[in-house]
């Protein structure tokens, strides 16, 4: 079945919404760039192809969740341009989500790099 004209916008809104939010977040392009040196490492370093699939997971989790985060700092911001409470809670939870998953995932890398690393400089 060819796809149809519908399903290709949706994906062009996807990606100019990805695009977007690399170019205005830090954060996003933080992570982008974070992303791309794991997987040169675990490249270089030839690690398992599961170990390397548990990276990739981790690294469109966080990656989802910043994208979470700007749609939610967006449509607080559009919603009450002015200071609120409640929108302060809305920001502060969507950015909590993306640090407990940034925090998982660096640790979930260090689990994954430390003995590679380790034999690498030869200490093992």
């Amino acid at each position: 079945m060819k796809p149809s004209r519908r399903e290709f916008s949706s994906f062009r809104y996807a990606m100019e919404g990805i695009v977007t939010s690399f170019k205005m977040q830090r954060h996003v392009r933080f992570h982008c760039v974070a992303a791309v040196i794991v997987i040169a490492a675990a490249i270089t370093l030839s690690l398992p192809v599961r170990d390397v699939a548990l990276l990739l997971f981790v690294i469109a989790l966080v990656i989802s969740l910043e994208l979470v985060n700007t749609a939610i700092e967006a449509v607080v911001d559009l919603a009450a341009p002015e200071w609120h409470r409640l929108g302060k809670i809305a920001k502060d939870a969507a950015a909590g989500a993306v640090l407990v998953a940034a925090i998982f995932a660096a640790a979930i890398g260090i689990l994954i790099f430390y003995e590679p690393v380790m034999q690498w400089l030869g200490q093992r």
